[in-house]
């Protein structure tokens, strides 16, 4: 199972990377692509749990790298609350390998 990993630009500038066992980040996020950061949440978690259950259905058990992931992605997220970032988005740098 290929896997990947992903980089972002979080509102203030930060970078960070992330894990995905599967390249089904590749349909949820685009290189380049700016989303605001509740979509940004939604589309990674979605994506992560469908990575996560693509290894459960070839190994048997799900992916605590992908669930890492989410917890490292939601817990840069809560730097920014909506009252003082009402208008936060996240940039997608990179995502490797490329399709």
């Amino acid at each position: 199972m290929p896997e990947m990993t992903f980089s972002v630009r979080w509102p203030d500038g930060a970078e960070s990377s992330h894990y995905s066992p599967s390249l089904v980040m590749h349909d949820h996020l685009a290189v380049g692509g700016t989303y605001p950061l509740d979509d940004f949440l939604a589309r990674t978690s979605r994506a992560l749990a469908e990575a996560s259950e693509r290894v459960r259905a070839k190994f048997g058990f799900a992916c605590t790298s992908a669930m890492h992931s989410e917890e490292s992605i939601a817990e840069n997220a809560s730097r920014y609350p909506r009252e003082a970032f009402p208008d936060a988005a996240v940039e997608v740098l990179t995502m490797e390998p490329a399709l």
